[in-house]
């Protein structure tokens, strides 16, 4: 028997947020929490954001769930929810991250199409030494597509993927990536906001399973500095009303076969390409990820089959035909980027941008893309600042809020590096 439930949310820095519920709440259906959450730094220091009203009496915002959302968790009685916040007159919390992806939605529902998306997460798996430092887990025979004991030697990855099991998620992979001991999960595709519920309440399983093995897993962007970094790729696609992939053209996929919705959305995500890396890549740690010839995203550029371009066109046809953006990391809260990725592909649609075109360099020596990402956190906020088309798009109060959030975590950061950088984010991404 369940007896209690753990209402949660996540918010502004992707931190999930809740609260356990007595079993004799579980029919109930909303809690409250402080609103000014959304004035709270990773270091705890509270900070008059636009939209947090700290200086209006730190009042109350209400979470709201539906009751065919609570699901069994990885944790012995104890049942799970995430739901969507209000504000204290019961209108919707625009700063809400979760809500922001349901207009998103709703945006593109009016072109009678709905957003079907597939995310690819990557981490990397750290324990403490005999001082308590973190250091790369031991995986002594860990290659990228490792599978089994000597990629995982712990075999805590065979335990995430039970309570996957056990929750009802589904799983498409996991692997050990590139960089041991760096593990890519992926789910399959679903309806937007079902399948952002799936990954942020997966991920956060995976974190607490993964630490009752001693390993702190970790989805920063880049945690090692020796090493490669962890992306969020998302993955997107449209059903029509009548059930098809509006962005197949037929059998055959890639860049010759595309349709006029595929290449509107291109056209849309790199007109917007710098406004969104301060939205999807939100953490001064990102910009270490985010660097030429890294297959991270940097560039303003799109291709095929070829993981040195940020937007992936996928050679797959028909039911799989989809579109895949490379930029963002799990240090952004996944609605809002989904949400960010989805509102950008639209605008190009509906504002008729022009498709530039594809990419033939190699990504590492060569390529015809002239422009980038910022090349840190600060520039990348002022991009978005910029992008007020995108910003509109998103939820204005939800982007002022991430500026002033990120502007302050400039000054937190800028004499940070190496393991002071990590340690600033570690345990909370």
């Amino acid at each position: 028997m369940k007896t209690r439930l753990r209402a949660m949310f996540c918010d502004h820095l992707s931190i999930m947020r809740g609260k356990y519920l007595p079993n004799s709440k579980i029919g109930d259906d909303s809690t409250r929490f402080c609103r000014s959450v959304f004035g709270t730094h990773y270091d705890r220091d509270l900070l008059d954001a636009p939209g947090s009203m700290v200086k209006q009496g730190l009042p109350d915002m209400e979470l709201k769930w539906l009751h065919d959302d609570i699901r069994d968790s990885w944790h012995a009685s104890t049942q799970v929810v995430l739901g969507d916040l209000y504000d204290d007159e019961g209108r919707p919390l625009a700063l809400c991250p979760r809500g922001t992806l349901k207009r998103a939605v709703a945006d593109w529902q009016k072109h009678g199409l709905t957003p079907k998306v597939g995310i690819e997460l990557e981490a990397f798996a750290l324990q403490a030494d005999d001082r308590g430092r973190l250091m790369p887990y031991d995986a002594p025979g860990g290659v990228v597509y490792g599978t089994g004991p000597f990629a995982d030697p712990l075999r805590f990855n065979d335990r995430i993927w039970a309570m996957a099991d056990d929750m009802g998620f589904s799983l498409d992979m996991i692997t050990a990536e590139f960089d041991s001991p760096q593990f890519e999960y992926t789910l399959t595709f679903d309806d937007a906001v079902k399948a952002v519920d799936d990954i942020v309440l997966f991920r956060l399983m995976a974190r607490e399973v993964a630490l009752e093995y001693g390993i702190v897993l970790t989805f920063m962007p880049k945690p090692v500095a020796e090493a490669g970094g962890s992306g969020m790729h998302i993955n997107f696609s449209f059903a029509d009303e009548a059930g098809g992939n509006a962005l197949s053209s037929g059998p055959r996929g890639g860049p010759e076969h595309m349709n006029d919705l595929a290449r509107g959305c291109l056209a849309g995500l790199l007109h917007h390409h710098k406004g969104l890396a301060g939205l999807i890549a939100p953490t001064a740690n990102s910009y270490m990820r985010l660097q030429p010839g890294s297959l991270s995203g940097y560039w303003q550029n799109w291709g095929g089959d070829h993981r040195n371009v940020t937007t992936r066109i996928s050679s797959e046809g028909g039911a799989k035909a989809r579109l895949e953006h490379r930029m963002a990391d799990a240090s952004s809260n996944p609605y809002t980027t989904v949400a960010a990725v989805l509102q950008a592909a639209r605008l190009g649609v509906e504002n008729g941008h022009q498709l530039p075109p594809m990419e033939t360099g190699d990504g590492f020596d060569r390529t015809d893309a002239r422009e980038g990402t910022a090349v840190d956190l600060k520039g990348a906020v002022a991009d978005l600042e910029k992008d007020t088309v995108l910003a509109e798009a998103v939820g204005p109060e939800l982007v002022a809020n991430h500026v002033f959030m990120k502007r302050k975590e400039v000054r937190k950061t800028r004499d940070l590096e190496g393991d002071g950088m990590r340690d600033f984010y570690v345990h909370f991404i």
